[in-house]
């Protein structure tokens, strides 16, 4: 499975909303997947990937009608958690980012996206509203 920097704080807040139904189901089926197998692996890349090739904002391979906001997010997920354009068992990137979250990083990565204040992000990452 390939994730996008930024959509490892995504597949953690994501709480069964969307851009349209094909887009859900997408996410159902990924996050699910990624929650519950402990061993999942993932593939990082610095593009579009397994989430966004179901996304209506999706244009082509790495590019987005917001191309410019999410590689802001993908940037910011870099620089703050080290990521790499690598293979990572989701659930020790997971308590990676997770044990070095704060509110304040959260807010300066997903305070600009359009989800940020209606999902489950804050309490699934951080534990709070």
């Amino acid at each position: 499975m390939k994730l996008r920097p930024h959509h490892l704080l995504c597949t953690q807040g994501y709480e069964g909303m969307g851009y349209n139904d094909g887009f859900v189901d997408n996410m159902d089926v990924i996050t699910t997947y990624l929650r519950n197998d402990v061993a999942a692996n993932i593939d990082i890349v610095f593009s579009t990937d397994d989430i966004c090739s179901k996304c209506p904002q999706m244009l082509d391979v790495n590019l987005c009608k917001s191309n410019d906001k999410v590689k802001r997010l993908d940037n910011k997920v870099v620089a703050y958690f080290d990521i790499e354009e690598r293979n990572y068992v989701y659930q020790d990137i997971i308590r990676k980012i997770n044990t070095k979250m704060t509110s304040d990083i959260m807010d300066d990565i997903c305070g600009e996206c359009n989800w940020y204040s209606i999902s489950a992000c804050k309490r699934n990452v951080l534990g709070f509203n």
